[in-house]
């Protein structure tokens, strides 16, 4: 297992691990705790690999990816955090997270020769769209369709400026953490500055 893997499992644990924490606040049982916990971490991923014809998709066969879902179920259902703090770290967590996955569904579109425009559009699908369907699943309008913090726009730049340094023959290490350092400031900066979209 390389560095990338490594980092990867962890921006999935924290990915369940937020799921966890949704299904506390609809006061389900563990069962459903891990039901949500997997779609936010592995939702996404499988949208991309159905879309895109891999097969099988990207947690099958995996059993790390089960003991990380369960284990965070674990963690979130023994321990009562201090939700504010908590909340603060998974916030920076998710979002380096979110510049991981974009870069993940990036190459793994490319590498079965998907165009650049949609590589990227797979690339937020990974990192999105897991919490998009736990949403969906808890019956609520998905926070990636409401007005707030650019989420998946921080994505789609932080993809467009990755293919970029790519095209550039920027080595593939540098280029993910500039692209996770991009998401993390758009992040940070429309939280902090309250930045939105325009409505409709």
């Amino acid at each position: 297992m390389n560095l990338i893997q490594i980092i990867l499992y962890i921006g999935i644990f924290v990915f369940a691990m937020t799921g966890a924490l949704k299904a506390r606040t609809h006061q389900m049982d563990i069962f459903g705790a891990a039901v949500i916990a997997f779609a936010t971490a592995y939702g996404g991923g499988t949208i991309r690999d159905l879309l895109i014809g891999v097969r099988p998709v990207n947690w099958v066969n995996d059993y790390l990816a089960l003991a990380l879902v369960v284990g965070a179920v674990i963690i979130v259902s023994l321990f009562r955090f201090n939700t504010a703090r908590f909340r603060r770290t998974i916030f920076f967590t998710d979002a380096i997270g979110l510049g991981m996955f974009t870069v993940f569904g990036i190459e793994k579109s490319m590498r079965i020769d998907i165009n650049d425009g949609y590589a990227i559009i797979m690339g937020v699908i990974t990192a999105t769209f897991g919490g998009l369907l736990a949403d969906i699943i808890c019956g609520e309008v998905p926070d990636l369709l409401k007005k707030g913090e650019l989420y998946a726009t921080a994505c789609a730049i932080g993809g467009v400026c990755y293919v970029l340094l790519k095209k550039a023959g920027l080595e593939y290490n540098t280029g993910l953490f500039i692209c996770v350092i991009i998401v993390v400031g758009i992040r940070i900066l429309s939280k902090r500055k309250r930045l939105t979209l325009p409505s409709i």
